[in-house]
C-alpha cells in the first residue's frame, strides 16, 4: 500500500480514479460489440476502424483545452459534465441501431472521456508521493487495464445479446454519474494557479508525445480491428471479441509491474525494452495465418507494452513537471495517446484491408522502431 502523507488528497482522487475505472469498463464492453455488429451488417475493416476513432478523435482534438476548462470550472464540475456526456452517448447506442446515431454517440463519448481523462490522471500526477509514483499511476493504469480485459469478455461469459450488452453498459454510466454526484464540490483538488497549458507541455517534451502515441496505437487501436478481423475469420461474436480482450489482459498484467519498474530503473532502458518487445510482436503478427494462437498471444504483447508505455510517460511528466504544469503535462501525454488510438483503427484497417496481414505488420514494425529512437530522448 502507498504510504500518504498527513492531509493527502489521494483518497478522494481514488475515488475519481473509480468512476473512470467503471467508464473504461463501459467502454470495454460496448466496443467490440459495436464493431462485431458493424461488421455483421457488411462494414469493411476500414469503416469499423473509422468508427472506432471518433471518440479518440473528440479527445485528441478537445484535449488541448480542456486543462483551461478545469481552470475555469474546477475539476469536480469539469469531471462531472464528463460523466452526462458519456451517458448519453451510452444511451444512443443502447435505444438506436443505426450507424449514424452510434457515430453521434461517439462523439458525445468522446467529449466525456477528455473530461474525465485529463481530470483523473492530473490529480494522480500531482498528488501522488514524488517516490512513489511509478506504483501509484501502475495501480490506476491496472484498474483500467482490468476493465479493458474484462469487457470484451463479457459477451462470451454473460451470454448476452448486443442490445443486451448496450444496456449494461448504459447501466454502468449511471453508476459512474452517481459517484461524481457525490464528490464534494469544494475540495482541497482543485488545481493552483499558474498551471502550464497543454501546448508548452508539447513543445518541451515531443518526443515523449510520440512515444504516448505509440502506446495508443498498440493498446487502444488495434481492438476492434482485431474483432472484426478475427469475425472475418470466422470466429464466432465471443471469440472474436476475446482477441480484443487478450490486449485488455495484457495491459492489466503490465501496468503495477511497468510502475514498479519506473521507480527502480532508468526510464531509457525501459523504453528501449519496450520498444524492442512491439518489434518482435509484429513480427510474429505476420505468421498469424499460418498459427491462429499467434493473434491472442501479440494481443497480449500489444496491449501490456502499449499500456505499460502510457503508463511510464505519465511518470515521467510527473518527474518532469514537478507540479508546475501538471495538467497542461497530463492533457500532452493524453493528446498524444489518443492521437494513436485514433489514427490507429484507421491505419490498421487500411493496411489489414489493402496490405493483409503483412501490410499490418509491416505498419506495426515501423511505429515500434520509431519508438526505440525516440526512448534515446528519455534521460537516463
Amino acid at each position: 500500500m502507498t504510504a500518504l502523507a498527513p492531509g493527502s488528497s489521494m483518497p478522494l482522487v481514488w475515488r475519481f480514479a473509480a468512476s473512470t475505472t467503471l467508464i473504461v469498463l463501459a467502454f470495454a464492453m460496448a466496443g467490440p460489440v459495436l464493431a462485431v455488429s458493424l461488421q455483421q451488417a457488411g462494414a469493411s475493416t476500414s469503416a469499423v476502424g473509422a468508427f472506432a476513432m471518433i471518440p479518440f478523435l473528440m479527445v485528441g482534438l478537445l484535449m488541448p483545452f480542456v486543462p483551461r476548462v478545469i481552470a475555469r470550472l474546477g475539476v469536480v464540475r469539469t469531471y462531472r459534465a464528463g460523466c452526462v456526456f458519456n451517458l448519453a452517448g451510452a444511451l444512443l447506442y443502447a435505444v438506436t441501431d443505426h450507424w449514424l446515431a452510434w457515430c453521434a454517440g461517439s462523439v458525445l463519448s468522446g467529449i466525456g472521456a477528455a473530461a474525465l481523462w485529463n481530470s483523473t490522471e492530473a490529480l494522480l500526477a500531482r498528488e501522488a508521493p514524488p517516490d512513489q509514483r511509478g506504483r501509484v499511476m501502475g495501480l490506476y493504469q491496472t484498474a483500467l487495464g482490468a476493465s479493458l480485459a474484462l469487457g470484451p469478455f463479457a459477451p462470451g461469459v454473460l451470454g448476452w445479446s448486443a442490445h443486451a450488452m448496450l444496456w449494461a453498459s448504459a447501466a454502468i454510466v449511471v453508476a459512474c454519474c452517481a459517484i461524481a454526484a457525490a464528490i464534494p464540490s469544494r475540495s482541497a483538488i482543485e488545481p493552483p494557479p499558474g498551471q502550464a497549458g497543454t501546448w508548452e507541455a508539447l513543445r518541451t517534451v515531443p518526443l515523449l508525445v510520440l512515444i504516448a502515441f505509440s502506446g495508443g496505437v498498440f493498446e487502444a487501436g488495434l481492438g476492434s480491428v482485431s474483432a472484426a478481423n478475427a469475425s472475418a475469420s470466422g470466429l464466432s461474436l465471443a471469440m472474436a471479441a476475446s482477441v480484443a480482450g487478450a490486449i485488455g489482459v495484457g495491459s492489466f498484467l503490465c501496468q503495477y509491474p511497468a510502475g514498479l519498474l519506473a521507480d527502480r530503473f532508468t526510464m531509457r532502458g525501459i523504453f528501449t525494452s519496450a520498444g524492442l518487445l512491439l518489434l518482435a510482436a509484429s513480427g510474429a503478427f505476420a505468421l498469424s495465418p499460418q498459427a491462429p494462437w499467434l493473434l491472442w498471444a501479440v494481443g497480449l504483447v500489444w496491449g501490456g507494452v502499449g499500456g505499460a508505455l502510457y503508463t511510464l510517460t505519465m511518470v515521467e511528466v510527473a518527474h518532469t513537471f514537478q507540479g508546475r504544469a501538471t495538467a497542461g503535462g497530463a492533457a500532452a501525454m493524453i493528446t498524444g495517446y489518443t492521437g494513436g488510438a485514433t489514427v490507429g483503427p484507421l491505419a490498421s484497417g487500411a493496411a489489414l484491408q489493402y496490405g493483409g496481414i503483412v501490410g499490418l505488420a509491416v505498419l506495426l514494425g515501423t511505429l515500434a522502431a520509431g519508438t526505440l529512437a525516440a526512448a534515446r530522448s528519455v534521460p537516463d
